[in-house]
């Protein structure tokens, strides 16, 4: 007959293992709260253990160390920008939405990041991934466009797209000389219409094509 741990035991498990995660959590938390307004090598394992409430050899335990942590960060960010663009092929007005409210929400520390790019792997694997990732998500949001152009015109269309909804454009507008979201939603819009050869209008009044679902 197998053994079958009694109730109080598999609570006192179950209750074990979320305050874990909970603490991973808060440990994980404490470290991004600091990589956001400091820079790594800033970073001490005691003032994050001490944020978090917890010994500097539960943060060892859990992550590994300090790029334990950054690599922990990082991927958390990651997932956050991959949702932040979940819109449908074809929203030029969706994917402007949706860009600004990331660049609003996290732009200052991608800015934090890239500065730090050239002193640590992790950083540089990010930046470097998230530059592909911009690419392509912006070809597959406007694939209905370029589609309807061909061999070097669709790639220099391609390349202006890019550009037009690239972060250094938020920086530009947003932190260097101050202009409102609607300015930059409207500056934005213009260069992607201008990208593709057509009116600001025309762009946004296009019906987005909804993604096949498996």
């Amino acid at each position: 007959m197998k053994n079958i741990a009694p109730p109080t035991r598999v609570y006192r498990q179950t209750a074990r293992a979320k305050a874990a995660v909970r603490t991973g959590e808060r440990i994980l938390r404490s470290f991004t709260v600091r990589l956001r307004s400091g820079w790594v090598d800033e970073i001490r394992l005691d003032d994050v253990a001490a944020d978090a409430r917890v010994t500097v050899q539960t943060v060892i335990r859990r992550f590994g160390g300090k790029e334990g942590l950054l690599e922990a960060c990082l991927a958390q960010l990651e997932q956050e920008l991959f949702e932040d663009r979940q819109v449908p092929a074809g929203g030029a007005s969706a994917a402007l939405d949706a860009i600004i409210v990331e660049y609003e929400l996290r732009g200052e520390f991608m800015l934090r990041l890239l500065v730090q790019e050239d002193r640590y792997t992790p950083i540089r694997l990010l930046t470097d991934r998230r530059r592909a990732s911009h690419r392509r998500w912006v070809g597959e949001v406007f694939q209905p466009f370029l589609s309807r152009l061909a061999g070097v015109e669709r790639l220099h269309a391609h390349e202006r797209l890019v550009i037009a909804l690239d972060l250094s454009v938020w920086k530009l507008l947003r932190v260097d000389v101050k202009r409102s979201t609607t300015a930059l939603r409207h500056i934005m819009l213009a260069m992607c219409a201008a990208a593709l050869g057509t009116s600001p209008e025309a762009l946004e009044s296009s019906l987005p094509v909804e993604r096949e679902t498996a």
